[in-house]
């Protein structure tokens, strides 16, 4: 099993540009790992982010994938579509997204008194308190204090989800960009903490049409966007059961 930083984040390379954090890049870095590894394919997990890149890393390099599991990561096409009818409970969460598309001034507000702001966000977001030790946060903070962490894991966000580029999309022309995503071939579970603050149930609503291959979803309504740290031997046993 490997479980790597992603590019940017903690002690892993950090590019400046934005552009440097597109998804065929982030995509691409994957993909080179298994290769790196010597293996032909991988089961490919991944949680927020990473579910973001398992995801597409599914859709873009099908050979690469054996099995998907995805945690609390919504399809890119649901979360579009979510953005194009303007549905109000998933924009309510989603705030963040439209804050970190402003240069500098988000880095510079979450970095205030030894990251205050993303401390209170992270234990605010989490179902289960004792999910997160102090231990846990120091660890954080020394990740988000590697230089140039802070403002590449936003660039996520800036290169990826720029939601001016998104709402700009004419409604004739959103069928048509849906089309780029191609289906999901490999056998596919994911695991789903109702209680998410940032990221509404209804996204998972209908991804069996996104999904060629066998696929399973698992609601836990007790648990939220941290479910793999609230309830990490239900998650775990919830995996190697789907891969057996």
């Amino acid at each position: 099993m490997v479980a790597p930083d992603l590019r940017g984040y903690n002690k892993s390379s950090k590019p400046e540009d934005v552009d440097n954090y597109s998804t065929s890049l982030l995509v691409e870095d994957i993909y080179g790992l298994i290769e790196t590894l010597g293996e032909t394919k991988a089961v490919i997990i991944g949680h927020d982010w990473g579910g973001f890149i398992a995801w597409n890393l599914a859709m873009m390099a099908p050979e690469k994938v054996s099995n998907l599991v995805i945690i609390n990561c919504p399809h890119p096409v649901p979360l579009l579509e979510a953005f194009w009818s303007m549905r109000f409970q998933q924009l309510q969460k989603s705030w963040y997204v439209f804050f970190f598309q402003i240069p500098t001034i988000p880095e510079e507000i979450l970095s205030r008194n030894n990251y205050e702001v993303l401390q209170r966000m992270l234990l605010g977001s989490i179902s289960t308190k004792q999910a997160f030790k102090e231990d846990d946060m120091s660890k954080y903070i020394e990740a988000w204090s590697q230089p140039g962490a802070l403002a590449a894991s936003i660039n996520y966000y800036r290169a990826n989800w720029n939601i001016t580029q998104i709402l700009s999309i004419k409604k004739e022309h959103q069928d048509g960009f849906i089309q780029r995503f191609p289906k999901i071939k490999c056998p596919t579970l994911v695991i789903w903490g109702e209680n998410d603050v940032a990221l509404d149930k209804s996204l998972t609503y209908g991804l069996e049409e996104h999904i060629e291959g066998s696929f399973k979803i698992v609601y836990h309504p007790e648990y939220g966007h941290w479910i793999h740290n609230e309830a990490p031997d239900l998650v775990n046993n919830t995996i190697l059961s789907f891969l057996r």
